[in-house]
């Protein structure tokens, strides 16, 4: 297939702008215009398939949102078994007697000041 010749006409800007990338790359102004011919064409072809891949994208964030409001409910009850872990080995460890009640309420406090501590992080 023989190239076909086009007359192109560029502003000035546009004619830095080509000799500029053409320095860059080592290549011609003609060679460089041709490059840029073709990578265009290309982009706009390409760009049929945009509505498809938005579309995709989209889906695949709901999907990485319900995700991680699972991850978040998994992270929170780790705190919350590591909290009670804690009390119930301080408490051991301390030989300390104490009921059930008094330990759920160590639990929860610490649990709540842990939870009040992650989000002083965010502000």
């Amino acid at each position: 297939m023989s190239a076909r010749a086009q007359t192109v006409r560029l502003t000035p800007a546009q004619q830095r702008t080509l000799a500029g990338f053409a320095r860059t790359y080592g290549l011609s102004e003609y060679a460089m215009l041709a490059r840029i011919v073709d990578d265009g064409l290309a982009a706009l072809v390409e760009r049929t398939g945009d509505a498809i891949d938005a579309r995709e994208m989209i889906d695949e964030l709901a999907t990485m949102s319900t995700r991680l409001v699972d991850v978040e409910r998994m992270i929170d009850r780790a705190l919350f078994t590591a909290c009670a872990a804690y009390c119930y080995a301080r408490t051991g460890a301390m030989g300390a007697r104490k009921s059930e009640d008094v330990i759920a309420a160590e639990i929860n406090a610490a649990y709540d000041r842990q939870r009040r501590l992650s989000q002083e992080g965010r502000t």
